[in-house]
């Protein structure tokens, strides 16, 4: 679970990132519904967030199934309107048909925001929805704080977007980082040693690329950001190991 601490003249918003409900049957499915259950059971307020250029399924009928039952609100955050959204009504209709009402009679239940993540449309309007439903407390964390993240979870995202950004749908969903040492080498210089993990030999030549130019050019984008993060040059090592089930 990752926290993001937003916060301005009107309080402080903690949003809580989650893996997410899914369909799923192994170990680890289990286990991220498991922990974004708990998570949305302590929290004020939950925003559904949906891609409405996907079709509504048994996934999202499971999710709002889920919700349905909380003594909270809900806000329907029909996000990347900028794609056009074609299925956007769906949502609307699924929670409709679930709840056994016009959407615009279940205003104290939840409310729909289009939104953009891409181009900032409506955000604002989302985060005066939140404050509207955020009970009033003391701040949890400083004013100056953006995240909880621990740097070591925040330097292997960093190393694994650039993957992702590089691969596009190449990349297999199996890959992981593990960044194994941290070491200050100097007041200039920071030592970083991680490990790709994947499936399969054959996503290894994939994730390493033809002469190595994939593992090269994330080294180089993953250097680029990781020196402003970490505020000194870095030595970025990495090594892809092929581990079933890992």
């Amino acid at each position: 679970k990752i926290r993001g601490i937003y916060n301005e003249k009107r309080g402080q918003i903690i949003f809580i990132d989650t893996p997410g409900m899914h369909l799923g049957a192994d170990q680890l499915d289990r286990y991220m519904n498991t922990s974004s259950q708990e998570v949305i059971n302590d929290a004020d307020v939950v925003v559904h967030l949906v891609d409405t250029r996907r079709m509504t399924g048994r996934e999202e009928k499971i999710v709002v199934d889920r919700l349905k039952k909380l003594a909270k609100p809900i806000i329907l955050g029909l996000n990347k309107i900028d794609l056009k959204g074609k299925y956007l009504p769906q949502y609307l209709e699924l929670w409709e048909k679930t709840l056994g009402k016009p959407f615009q009679e279940l205003n104290e239940r939840i409310v729909a925001v289009p939104i953009s993540s891409l181009t900032g449309t409506n955000l604002d309007k989302l985060l005066e929805e939140i404050f509207q439903r955020l009970p009033v407390g003391e701040p949890l964390y400083p004013a100056d704080a953006v995240s909880d993240i621990p740097q070591k979870l925040a330097i292997e995202d960093i190393i694994r977007e650039k993957f992702l950004n590089l691969m596009r749908e190449e990349v297999p969903f199996s890959l992981a980082v593990l960044v194994e040492e941290i070491s200050p080498r100097s007041n200039k210089l920071t030592y970083i040693r991680a490990r790709v993990l994947v499936e399969r030999e054959s996503q290894k030549e994939i994730v390493i690329g033809k002469k190595g130019h994939i593992l090269k050019e994330v080294g180089i984008l993953a250097r680029r950001e990781l020196e402003q993060l970490l505020n000194t040059r870095v030595f970025l090592e990495t090594h892809v190991s092929a581990e079933k089930k890992w």
